[in-house]
């Protein structure tokens, strides 16, 4: 039913054979597009996330509301305010 395809890897611009066996494994787990990387590219982009639950870097800054140091998991901008917990929380409510 599946024939083996040959796909262009979009980081590296390698080609690669989309197998019938993985085929058949994206149409089981009801995947819809095809691989748009080759393995090697998969398992690099892979290994270069942070792993679940280690610790993320955070950055350390005031609060535009109380003036209160405060720590946010991105690097604060001067262009839009940053709030602290508190803050943030109080102006959502």
């Amino acid at each position: 039913m599946y024939e083996d395809k040959t796909l262009v890897c979009r980081d590296c611009g390698q080609e690669f054979v989309f197998t019938a066996g993985e085929q058949e494994f994206y149409a089981e787990k009801g995947f819809q597009n095809e691989p748009t990387r080759c393995k090697a590219c998969r398992q690099a982009r892979k290994a270069s996330r942070p792993a679940p639950g280690a610790p993320r870097e955070t950055y350390t800054t005031t609060c535009a509301n109380c003036g209160a140091e405060t720590t946010v998991p991105f690097i604060p901008k001067n262009d839009r305010p940053i709030y602290c917990s508190e803050c943030f929380a109080a102006m959502r409510r």
